[in-house]
């Protein structure tokens, strides 16, 4: 039984010590529409989504919105040094999906897209 719970017991302190570093919930900066929400990214597979969590008004209180719990981020690939790239976001604030790259560094995380030759990107805030 020790043995067991050993195995167990360094299976979890593996799959921590591997988490990406971006992975946690980020702050988006806000849209057009000047909301804003909370992005958790985690890894899906050998890749990196997001999903959009709560949703908040230009003054901070929270919005009820259609797309809450939907896929933000996709596919992207963690390339080293803080740099991810090969993936798609989605922009709920013009419903349109871009070709995106992120850059990590510290407690923030730059994000950009291009569709058709136009890029925007934004610079999220980690939350935890």
């Amino acid at each position: 039984m020790r043995l067991i719970t050993l195995a167990a017991g360094l299976v979890l302190a593996a799959s921590a010590a591997f988490a990406d570093p971006v992975e946690g919930t980020w702050k988006t900066q806000p849209g057009d529409d000047g909301n804003y929400g909370l992005v958790t990214i985690s890894t899906c597979g050998a890749e990196i989504c997001g999903v959009l969590g709560q949703g908040y008004d230009s003054g901070g209180k929270k919005i009820a919105s259609p797309n809450i719990g939907k896929q933000m981020i996709w596919g992207m690939k963690a390339q080293g040094n803080g740099a991810y790239k090969g993936g798609k976001i989605w922009a709920p604030d013009r419903d349109k999906t871009y070709n995106s790259k992120m850059t990590l560094n510290g407690n923030q995380l730059k994000v950009e897209g291009c569709v058709l030759g136009i890029c925007r990107g934004q610079t999220w805030t980690r939350v935890k």
